[in-house]
């Protein structure tokens, strides 16, 4: 993946990571606050949605470049992937329950409606930062720093092995 491209994916992830967390964590304030009962699971799921996205980002980055031989590849388009799900899973999820209500107004509904707009938007970023991923593993590109060899195609196997056959 370039480089500056990299970077502004994982801070754009890291920013709609955080504000989600905080626009949900605002909603479920209000109703242990406010209302006196526990909040929705809808609530709940992109509010663990946000924070496994920073613990995410956090590896992703930090065993790249710190640890790298607990970073893999495949690891990461997996955890990528698995990001991408929560996701899309927790702005439908919430969107469908706010649509459901009888009646949606004040900072309180427009905080969820805020939690579901960065939860697409989180949806989206990790879906593009998946595809990049996929796309150096396929293309057989790895990170400088990381210890593990490319992915290797098939038929570039096929011609190392006549190669040494033929140097043989």
């Amino acid at each position: 993946m370039q480089r500056g491209l990299h970077i502004g994916l994982r801070a754009a992830q890291l920013v709609s990571a955080f504000v989600t967390l905080a626009v949900t964590a605002y909603v479920a304030d209000w109703y242990h606050g406010d209302n006196l009962t526990s909040p929705p699971a809808q609530v709940n799921w992109l509010l663990i949605c946000s924070v496994f996205s920073v613990w995410s980002i956090g590896y992703l980055e930090g065993a790249k470049r710190f640890c790298p031989r607990a970073f893999h590849p495949f690891a990461a388009l997996g955890l990528e992937s698995v990001n991408a799900l929560f996701h899309l899973f927790g702005f439908v999820y919430l969107a469908v329950f706010i649509s459901r209500l009888l009646f949606c107004w004040g900072s309180v509904c427009g905080a969820a409606r805020a939690g579901v707009a960065f939860g697409a938007l989180g949806f989206l970023l990790w879906v593009a930062s998946a595809a990049l991923a996929a796309r150096e593993i396929i293309r057989g590109e790895t990170s400088p720093s990381s210890p593990h060899p490319a992915p290797q195609p098939a038929e570039a196997s096929k011609k190392e092995e006549a190669a040494l056959e033929e140097g043989s």
